[in-house]
């Protein structure tokens, strides 16, 4: 009961940081609760995220942003057709001592850093997206024969455009794979952009402040894995990524739709970011509701729709919401 007790504290002080840490954020990327929400609960989770929309919706200041409140080491890369594996891991340059002898030594790249920003990520080639395959997935990377480990913790939160697509390499399903969510960052509505103009015109501007360090989010990432999860929750996530898979599990609509569903890496990512979410919204532990609300970002990109469901105009966001609502009607 003890140990119950205790967990219950930990879960109310993490609480009340997130929600500091969530109004420091918002007061310079102002009006996006979901998005802000979702790429909380992707790091809270221990994961990557990847960041999709249109030019000048602040993408870029989040991550700035999220780098100064969480109190983490940040990172760019541009990326562009002409970047090379090299300028993301690093490399070995010849030094000369004093006395005449030469050694290797390793310069760091970029991804050496704990909040890393790839942005628009589908511009690089396939070899220099692989480079950060590893990194993504292991927390390491491989330079001249040697395993390097990253920081810790180790995030990637990646932009892509979505209209802009000549001269663009699209992300290849194992990659894909490795974000925990795919956030899409759409238009603010009317009364949104209204305030932004007043908040980012001025003279004085809002600035973030510090409120968590890179100890104090392994141990509320640690947190997030302890907190319990009812079998109800359990079993929604298991019932909603087998209903998106092509086969006997699925609705017979499903196999004309998708060509491929999602794996168990899918389950196990909805899992943490229901927790995520439940502390985030002052909760101690996941509901239907988080299910609800996560299974898009969760899902979206681990899915592909077959040509007949792209030639009727369907996206993975619509079926996904199919099956989400018949499952949840039947919840009720």
């Amino acid at each position: 009961m003890a140990e119950d007790d205790k967990l219950v504290d930990e879960i109310l002080t993490l609480g009340s940081r997130l929600v500091e840490a969530r109004s420091s954020v918002e007061r310079r990327f102002v009006g996006q609760h979901e998005v802000v929400e979702q790429v909380f609960a992707a790091i809270l989770s221990g994961g990557h995220a990847l960041l999709v929309g249109q030019p000048g919706l602040g993408k870029t200041m989040l991550v700035d942003t999220l780098a100064t409140v969480l109190g983490l080491d940040d990172g760019r890369i541009q990326f562009t057709p002409d970047l090379m594996p090299a300028d993301i891991l690093g490399s070995e340059v010849l030094d000369q001592t004093a006395d005449g002898r030469r050694a290797f030594r390793f310069v760091e790249g970029p991804v050496f850093t704990q909040l890393l920003m790839a942005d628009e990520i589908n511009r690089a080639s396939p070899r220099t997206q692989s480079a950060l395959l590893q990194a993504m997935q292991e927390g390491q990377v491989t330079v001249g024969g040697a395993h390097r480990p990253l920081g810790q913790p180790f995030h990637v939160l990646a932009t892509q455009n979505p209209i802009e697509q000549e001269g663009t390499y699209p992300l290849p399903e194992a990659q894909l794979d490795r974000f925990l969510l795919q956030v899409d960052v759409d238009y603010p509505d009317r009364d949104t952009e209204r305030a932004i103009l007043l908040a980012t015109t001025g003279v004085a501007q809002s600035a973030p402040h510090p409120v968590m360090d890179a100890e104090g989010l392994i141990a509320a990432q640690g947190l997030i894995r302890r907190m319990p999860v009812g079998e109800t929750v359990v079993n929604a996530i298991l019932d909603l990524v087998r209903a998106l898979r092509p086969g006997p599990e699925g609705a017979d609509w499903v196999g004309e739709t998708l060509s491929w569903g999602p794996g168990p890496r899918a389950a196990q990512a909805l899992m943490l970011v229901t927790r995520a979410r439940a502390v985030l919204n002052g909760r101690f532990a996941p509901s239907l509701e988080d299910v609800d609300a996560m299974a898009a970002p969760v899902l979206r990109h681990r899915m592909a729709l077959s040509f007949a469901a792209r030639a009727r105009g369907e996206t993975t966001d619509t079926v996904i919401g199919r099956i989400r609502d018949a499952q949840f009607r039947q919840a009720a």
